[in-house]
């Protein structure tokens, strides 16, 4: 995955487990795109502190992830629910003409999700 992709993903699942000072800092790298420079001047503090922030962030967000799995089962839901969706696409224009294979492949994907949760 990209970096700042998957430091927003991160973010987006754990951010609120950071200080208030590590999320701003963060949130400047990671969505507004601003330099080590740009957020060390306006926080008051030096580009090298910046950058350990950052580190210990990602380093902390990375761990929460390893613990806690949120954003691996988030993603493995979307694909299941993307799969669903095309299935039923392909219903909808005939593609499937078989009820009893479509629904059959529905509830197949249904028990994956209901085993997750």
């Amino acid at each position: 995955m990209e970096k700042i992709v998957e430091q927003g993903l991160l973010y987006d699942f754990y951010g609120e487990l950071l200080t208030e000072h590590q999320r701003q800092i963060y949130e400047g790298i990671v969505y507004e795109n601003l330099s080590l420079s740009e957020i060390a001047q306006e926080q008051g503090i030096s580009r090298q502190g910046v950058h350990d922030i950052v580190k210990r962030c990602d380093k902390a967000l990375m761990g929460y992830e390893e613990k806690l799995q949120l954003i691996a089962r988030f993603l493995k839901m979307k694909g299941q629910i993307q799969e669903i969706d095309a299935l039923t696409r392909s219903y909808e224009v005939n593609e499937i003409s078989d009820k009893e294979l479509y629904c059959h492949k529905l509830r197949q994907i249904a028990a994956k999700i209901l085993d997750e949760l």
